[in-house]
Formats: C-alpha cells, structure tokens, sequence
C-alpha cells in the first residue's frame, strides 16, 4: 500500500497510530506529499488533493483519514479500532467528529497566517476558528473518552491536543489543565504516540 501524507499532518498521523498498532504499517511505503504543487501525484488520487491519502494493493484510492481508519480495521478484521457495539461506536464516532473538528479549525488558523497575504488577513474569522477549538477543549474537560481506550475517538482526540501543542494555536495546556494529564495517560498507555510525532 502506498500513504500520501506529510509528516506535519495531524490527520496522516491518526492514519499512521492505527497502522502501527492494527500491524499493518510495515504494508505502507509512506510518500511526503506537497499539497500545494500542482504536479504532485496527490491530485490525480484524490480530486480534493487533500491528504492523506491512501492507494490499496488493488488500486483503489481511499480517502478521508475516517475513511481510511475504517479500511485499516476492516483489513485488520474488524472491531479492533472501531467498535461492533453500537452505543460504543456511537461514542467512538462522536469523539473521533470532535476531534477532527479541532484540527480542521485548527489548521485554518495555521493557512489563514500561512497563505493569505497580511492585508487580507481576517482576525475575527481566525477568532471564529479558534473558538471552535476552545469549545471543543472545555466538552473535552467535562466529559473526555478513557485514555487507555485505543480507538478512532481517542486518536482523533489525541492527534488534536498533538497538533495544538505543534503549532500553538490555542495554549490548551494552560486553559484546559485537566486534559494535560488525559494525553499524558494516552501517551503512557499507547506508544504509537510518540512514534508518530511530526519531527521538529
């Protein structure tokens, strides 16, 4: 199998803590992708051109990273990160949407600065997106998946905290202290973590 992703990418890093712990990891030869460069191979497998994207044994593409959790599990033979009971994949599925939300907006703060030029640049729409992360943060607070579970939730959860500790869009760590603890128990329970950070 072949995984487009960039090293940065909280998204390609959900994919890459489920391969390594559903063993499937050894399976990917891992491409670093320019998400930006028109002749990067990324837009002909996936018309979005957005990572990471993954291409099966057999060709297909796969694509979102939730879509690609699921593959994973289905290949490594189902309810391993994705639970068959119902109310907890329900749980799971809900955790891993929160999760994912974080780091969309948490990524439209980084482009915002990143790709808009200054004069353009909209402080009350990079408000807008940051708010949505703080929410998320304070439900997270009061009501937050068990760390030692190992599911799409958790590492979307995970992945976000992750990435806001990466780029420093909110400073979770002082605002949401509670949750500090939470990914230090993640990461003690679950080394894929810490295999899979971004270098730098």
């Amino acid at each position: 199998m072949l995984l487009r992703t960039s090293s940065a990418s909280p998204f390609g890093r959900k994919v890459k803590m489920a391969a390594m712990r559903l063993g499937l990891l050894e399976r990917m030869q891992i491409v670093a992708t320019d998400t930006l460069n028109p002749d990067d191979p990324l837009r002909g497998d996936n018309p979005l051109g957005k990572i990471p994207l993954l291409v099966l044994d057999d060709g297909r593409r796969v694509y979102d990273s939730r879509v690609i959790l699921e593959c994973l599990d289905h290949m490594a033979g189902d309810d391993k990160i994705l639970p068959a009971d119902w109310d907890l994949r329900l749980k799971a599925l809900t955790f891993a949407a929160l999760g994912d939300g974080m780091m969309d907006a948490a990524i439209l703060i980084i482009y915002e600065g990143r790709y808009r030029p200054e004069e353009k640049r909209h402080a009350d729409w990079v408000e807008h997106q940051r708010q949505k992360v703080r929410r998320a943060l304070t439900a997270l607070e009061a009501s937050s998946p068990d760390p030692r579970v190992f599911d799409v939730g958790t590492i979307a959860i995970a992945c976000a905290l992750g990435y806001l500790d990466f780029r420093k869009q909110v400073d979770w760590r002082v605002e949401n202290p509670a949750l500090t603890g939470w990914l230090e128990a993640f990461a003690l329970a679950h080394p894929e973590f810490a295999a899979s950070a971004p270098a730098g």
